[in-house]
């Protein structure tokens, strides 16, 4: 890599003004990656380049010189880059002149890591303990014991999985950021709304996305696992909701309660609930998690945002680009 070349950031490269055809440098994380196939046979690859700041996409044909390197590295692959800034459809998406992949001795750098992998912006451990709070508020013995024997099961692996792979608080500690962010909205909402049993919606929120720590795998970059594609987070949540609350000795009205809550709680069926929610606690928590779901989309963009455009890119999940321009001060 030239030496003349400092290492930018993805925000550092997005907040450019005016760069089209600008060189720079940059160490980054293979977050996708997808093979496809021209109308004249010959392959190209579609991939998502980032690190703790944010992401932008790429292609890359198969006459160019970063083609093998880039496909070999794979999803999670840690790259040094050098290329020249281009956009698309008005998104960064540089060209890449020179890539090397980092060995695990170069990946030991001190530091290195941290500045590649985005994680939840308030301290895990911090969060971890009002969890605990949460589950211990649970008054109901049984459906208490049904949320700690969950989590003795899925273990620390809850502590560290996203909460997706790229919609809403798509990081390290994500879920966990998440489903605090959800209990936090269902202790100030329950007292509007006295016909949600609360230790039931409470409990449910906590185990909701349980799932996913089965769904995904991955340490730099976020993808399914087997059973993710094959049965997904809501079936996988939906047996571990059954196992431990026969387990606890729940009764049974309240654990087929409980199991709806999970089976539910995606809202649509296109969104991947098994179900529509059908009963007041499963109504409740469908709609916190559609809420945190959006404003964590919100409050990431906000994040990342540069400083220099007014709007961040579309975003999916809103369907639509995000004021990302602060409100100017009441004078």
């Amino acid at each position: 890599m030239s030496d003349e070349l400092p290492l930018l950031s993805v925000r550092e490269l997005k907040a450019l003004a005016d760069a089209s055809g600008r060189p720079f440098a940059s160490v980054l994380v293979v977050k996708k990656l997808a093979t496809k196939n021209a109308s004249n046979g010959n392959p190209f690859l579609i991939l998502d380049l980032g690190d703790r700041t944010g992401s932008f996409g790429c292609t890359l044909f198969s006459d160019g010189v970063v083609f093998d390197t880039v496909k070999d590295v794979g999803e999670g692959g840690v790259l040094r880059v050098e290329g020249r800034v281009d956009y698309y459809q008005g998104r960064l998406s540089p060209k890449l002149l020179k890539v090397v992949a980092l060995s695990d001795a170069e990946l030991a750098v001190p530091g290195l890591i941290d500045n590649l992998v985005e994680v939840a912006p308030e301290p895990a451990t911090e969060l971890w303990a009002e969890f605990q709070h949460f589950i211990d508020a649970i008054s109901h013995d049984e459906l208490r014991m049904t949320v700690r024997g969950i989590f003795e099961e899925v273990g620390e692996v809850f502590k560290w999985t996203p909460a997706a792979v790229s919609m809403h608080h798509a990081y390290r500690h994500g879920l966990l950021e998440h489903t605090i962010h959800m209990a936090r909205a269902c202790k100030a909402l329950l007292p509007l709304y006295p016909e949600v049993d609360a230790d039931l919606a409470m409990a449910g929120i906590l185990i909701h996305d349980t799932g996913k720590t089965v769904e995904y795998e991955g340490a730099m970059s976020t993808k399914r696992s087997r059973k993710g594609i094959l049965q997904g987070h809501v079936v996988l949540g939906y047996q571990l909701a059954r196992k431990h609350g026969i387990k606890s000795r729940l009764d049974p009205e309240r654990l087929e309660r409980l199991e709806h809550i999970v089976l539910s709680h995606q809202g649509e069926p296109e969104w991947g609930a098994a179900v529509y929610a059908a009963t007041p606690e499963a109504v409740f928590v469908s709609m916190i998690d559609n809420l945190d779901a959006k404003m964590g989309m919100v409050q990431r963009s906000l994040r990342q945002a540069n400083g220099h455009d007014e709007f961040s890119e579309r975003l999916p999940g809103l369907s639509t680009v995000l004021l990302t321009k602060p409100l100017t001060p009441k004078a």
